[in-house]
């Protein structure tokens, strides 16, 4: 099976990263580790301005009412540029206020570029930048509830700001979601998964290129090779699951989604692993701009499902209950 884009959503990739390489996103990136956020955030903005944040609102509040594939071309995008921002999470919520009836005027600032992160315990505990979001909230039995952001937790990855909510004591914004909305952020962070190994591969191979060692370019050994062709491998076996998810109907849409999350995850690794291992030691320096992927997909992998949940989700769909 082909997953072919349309002309309309190759130019939207072709925008996206047009838009993201001619702006400083490392040093935004570096900048939101740190605490300043302004940076950041005027790329947050920059995307909503191509419509990154209304692509999942629906068009009578104010969305784009998009499909899931414009999702997985936009946070594909986002992860091989490394944009900081709860990306991620900002879909889920504005899924699951579609979803479960929250309200228009909500849903319309998300898709205006209102900040949002949230929590779904016990998967996700806590929210990504909390401190910086116009909108906190955290999923309940019962629903949807705003939250107020507590103590900042330290993650791996040291420009994603983790923070413990705490509902607030009032009535929920919306109801419990069905579960789509876990299924579309972790189909999303799938993508930013496979767009961060991209970019490790590229720079493991323009690093190679031109690192000489005994008066050879260090790309023309055949064992390096193979390890680059692993990787290649890896990611074009990922990308279809990936695309494919983006297709699925509500009833293989979960098996679908942990698919392609744990195929991104893996080939994402190893790219890590292997971008890492052929830098040689400067690879292990966070002075080096390679650090911000490796440390993003080591983070990435277990967010919104490990690999052990997702593997038991396709599990629990393929292989009948009397069975296991």
């Amino acid at each position: 099976m082909r997953f072919e884009h349309t002309e309309e959503q190759r130019d939207f990739a072709r925008t996206l990263d047009q838009q993201l390489a001619s702006a400083d996103v490392v040093a935004a990136a570096r900048a939101w580790a740190d605490g300043d956020h302004a940076a950041g955030l005027a790329l947050w903005r920059r995307l909503a301005d191509q419509g990154v944040t209304a692509l999942l609102v629906p068009e009578e509040a104010g969305g784009l009412g998009a499909s899931a594939t414009e999702l997985v071309i936009a946070m594909e995008a986002i992860g091989r540029h490394g944009v900081p921002g709860p990306w991620v999470e900002s879909a889920y919520l504005v899924t699951a206020l579609a979803d479960a009836g929250g309200s228009d005027e909500l849903l319309g600032e998300l898709a205006a570029g209102a900040v949002a992160t949230g929590a779904v315990p016990p998967e996700t505990p806590y929210a990504l930048d909390a401190d910086v979001a116009d909108h906190v909230l955290l999923a309940g039995p019962d629903g949807l509830h705003a939250a107020t952001p507590g103590d900042l937790l330290t993650s791996v990855d040291r420009t994603r700001r983790l923070f413990r909510l705490s509902a607030n004591d009032s009535s929920p914004l919306a109801g419990a979601e069905s579960g789509r909305a876990f299924d579309v952020a972790a189909l999303a962070t799938a993508a930013q998964l496979l767009g961060a190994g991209e970019r490790l591969l590229a720079d493991a191979v323009a690093y190679v290129q031109q690192r000489r060692q005994f008066g050879r370019q260090i790309g023309s050994y055949q064992a390096i090779k193979h390890h680059l062709a692993d990787v290649r491998i890896a990611l074009d076996f990922a990308r279809p699951l990936v695309e494919g998810a983006a297709l699925s109907d509500d009833d293989t849409r979960s098996r679908d989604v942990s698919a392609a999350k744990v195929a991104a995850s893996d080939a994402a690794h190893l790219a890590a692993r292997t971008a890492l291992q052929v830098h040689g030691a400067i690879g292990y320096t966070a002075e080096l701009d390679l650090s911000l992927w490796i440390l993003k997909v080591r983070a990435l992998v277990g967010a919104w499902g490990t690999p052990a949940v997702h593997r038991a989700r396709v599990l629990a769909a393929i292989v009948p209950a009397e069975a296991s």
